[in-house]
């Protein structure tokens, strides 16, 4: 299965509280913080949902 890197790049400073708990499930601590998840369609509407503070990237 397809691996995605993702990583926090924008602050949960201003952020809805909705927003801050999807940046909980996929795992994201802090600033610059990165994690590996599987290119699921449930991961990539997260990450779709708060894409204005993560990048992402397909990982080897």
């Amino acid at each position: 299965m397809t691996k995605i890197k993702v990583t926090q790049t924008g602050s949960r400073n201003g952020c809805t509280q909705r927003q801050r708990k999807t940046l909980d499930a996929l795992g994201l601590k802090k600033m610059h913080h990165t994690v590996e998840h599987d290119a699921t369609p449930q991961i990539l509407g997260m990450v779709n949902k708060v894409h204005h503070l993560v990048k992402f990237e397909k990982s080897k």
